[in-house]
């Protein structure tokens, strides 16, 4: 055991156990640490916690296990302890209601477990959706060293001549089925040639979004994003990250000088320029949240007008995650945004971002990824908009957006929720045309569902049938970084917290202009207060465990959909 009068605890004598005698608990925790194996001497040395995120639940995290042995590896090199410990993992598909209603749970749980145990330094191991939001959200309130290692992204198949990656291929497979271009047999045979390596999805979902924002944020080593799941780098990285670990144990760098607002709005414009999944909105402003800092959407719109999109993968082009790893990987797109980024942001290397950046970079496809003066598009792939309908903003992804439906107004069709939607959304009978509005209430953060990924409305089935590809779809839900439209999303406040999307009726007449950054609903103010004082709540409260917690601390979307408690400056007291 270190010295017992050190003034500065290294490894295992860090946080002792409070048994009212410190000498005895430094005995007692080495004697339990010894009978595990470990010597006298490997007990001196500090200690790198890894949370390790596998589970059966979760095919995206198939190569945990890998991955944290080549960690191992890295930390014992660099003359550390590395000690690994389980967290919740967060498998996307395998979660009910879904999986953002647990992501705060799991970053309870990386941040108690960072802090109460004894460690240097922590490697955070993950890939799937909400997993890696959560480690980092606990990670900067710990605020111990920490580093990202993700999992990385599926590799793509081959199918009847096509290049298949989950899960926007999914979807569109999906779609042609339920518009009868597909039979039972073809749409099959896509379920077991869409996902087969292992990872996280092929494309700009949400996965490789968060990915590439913990690279943006400087939280994640340099090149380490886009790297495939099954590919040899994949296990280099996360040995070099090992070593990371120790040197930021060493220099005692911690997330707090990492995650600023200088690097937060770096994380924005690099979103912007890559397309990234409208789900990043959300998680960001949660780990921001955390070290507090405000994500206006405002803000948001002044970037994404400056911010043009130089990566276009899969939802919206035609390229997936190998591809950007082969043409130069995030480090070639944070290059190109240089003029835009605040250089003076401080990385997990211990150098600044412009310092990361100033090498010549190597081969850069310039297929994949454009350069600032040529881009696909001139403006940021997200947009938040205001308006009546949502008076504390609402997202859309218009690089995934029909550009012919962006100054519209239509006639709204409601689904008061999801039940709702199943039940009538292929009847044949509905009174819906492709130039109408479909809304969708009670799906937000404090509905029954807990804001799902149901946001992406399928079109109804008679006017799929009828060859419809796009249509406007409205809702407080959210919607998968995979999938597409002309869809606003995240409308704030949330119609189960008495919001003003929860008083639309079918008939009422919507306007979109994404010139003016609006969404407004045209009714009058007293039909409005009407509505207001008929209208039932449809908040629940359960009665017991997490879920009650949830439903009473959560935030709405605008704020992260964090729990208020947990935020660095909780909004109540």
């Amino acid at each position: 055991m270190p010295d017992q009068h050190d003034d500065e605890p290294v490894g295992i004598a860090r946080g002792l156990t409070n048994y009212g005698d410190r000498d005895f608990a430094r005995y007692l925790r080495a004697s339990m640490a010894k009978s595990m194996g470990y010597s006298s001497e490997l007990l001196r040395k500090p200690v790198v916690g890894i949370a390790g995120t596998f589970s059966e639940f979760n095919n995206c995290h198939r190569l945990v296990p890998e991955l944290i042995a080549a960690v191992k590896r890295g930390v014992l090199a660099e003359g550390g302890l590395p000690l690994e410990f389980p967290t919740i993992s967060l498998g996307e598909v395998f979660l009910n209601p879904t999986s953002l209603f647990f992501r705060n749970l799991m970053a309870m749980d990386t941040e108690e477990m960072v802090r109460g145990q004894p460690m240097d330094a922590v490697v955070l191991v993950g890939g799937c959706d909400k997993t890696v939001p959560a480690q980092l959200m606990g990670a900067v309130s710990a605020n111990v060293p920490a580093i990202q290692v993700v999992t990385g992204p599926m590799m793509t198949g081959r199918w009847r001549g096509e290049r298949l990656g989950a899960c926007t291929d999914c979807r569109r497979f999906w779609a042609k089925y339920r518009a009868g271009e597909i039979d039972a047999q073809t749409i099959d045979e896509v379920e077991g040639n869409l996902a087969t390596t292992a990872g996280t999805c092929a494309v700009m979902g949400t996965a490789s979004t968060m990915a590439s924002l913990a690279e943006g944020l400087g939280m994640m080593l340099p090149g380490t994003a886009a790297i495939p799941a099954v590919h040899a780098d994949r296990i280099r990285a996360a040995e070099a990250s090992g070593r990371a670990a120790m040197r930021l144990a060493r220099e005692k760098l911690t997330p707090d000088r990492i995650i600023t607002e200088k690097s937060v709005e770096n994380a924005l414009r690099l979103l912007l320029a890559i397309g990234g999944s409208t789900n990043a909105i959300i998680h960001l402003t949660a780990i921001a949240g955390r070290a507090g800092i405000n994500v206006s959407l405002k803000r948001l719109n002044e970037l994404s007008d400056t911010t043009p999109v130089l990566v276009d993968l899969k939802p919206t082009g035609p390229y997936y995650m190998e591809d950007l790893h082969a043409a130069g990987g995030i480090g070639a797109v944070l290059r190109e945004l240089r003029p835009l980024l605040h250089l003076d942001a401080l990385t997990v290397t211990g150098e600044t971002l412009g310092e990361r950046l100033a090498p010549e970079p190597g081969f850069i496809d310039r297929k994949v990824i454009r350069p600032l003066g040529e881009p696909l598009q001139p403006e940021g792939g997200l947009v938040a908009l205001f308006g009546s309908l949502a008076p504390r903003g609402a997202i859309l992804k218009r690089a995934a957006a029909d550009a012919t439906l962006f100054e519209k107004e239509g006639r709204a069709v409601v689904f008061n929720s999801l039940e709702d939607l199943a039940a009538r959304i292929d009847d044949p009978d509905l009174d819906v045309t492709a130039e109408d509005f479909m809304v969708l209430q009670n799906a937000g953060p404090l509905s029954p569902s807990g804001m799902p990924e149901a946001g992406y409305l399928p079109i109804p089935g008679k006017l799929a049938r009828a060859g419809v590809k796009d249509m406007v779809r409205i809702s407080d839900a959210r919607m998968s970084g995979t999938a597409y439209g002309t869809i606003v999303l995240h409308v704030s406040p949330d119609a189960a917290s008495g919001g003003p999307l929860g008083l639309v009726r079918s008939g009422d007449r919507i306007r979109l202009s994404i010139k003016e950054r609006r969404i407004d609903l045209l009714v009058a103010e007293d039909e409005l207060a009407r509505r207001r004082a008929e209208t039932p709540s449809t908040a629940v409260n359960p009665p017991r465990g997490y879920a009650r917690l949830y439903r009473r601390e959560v935030l709405q979307a605008d704020q992260g959909c964090d729990l208020d408690f947990l935020r660095k400056v909780p909004s109540q007291p």
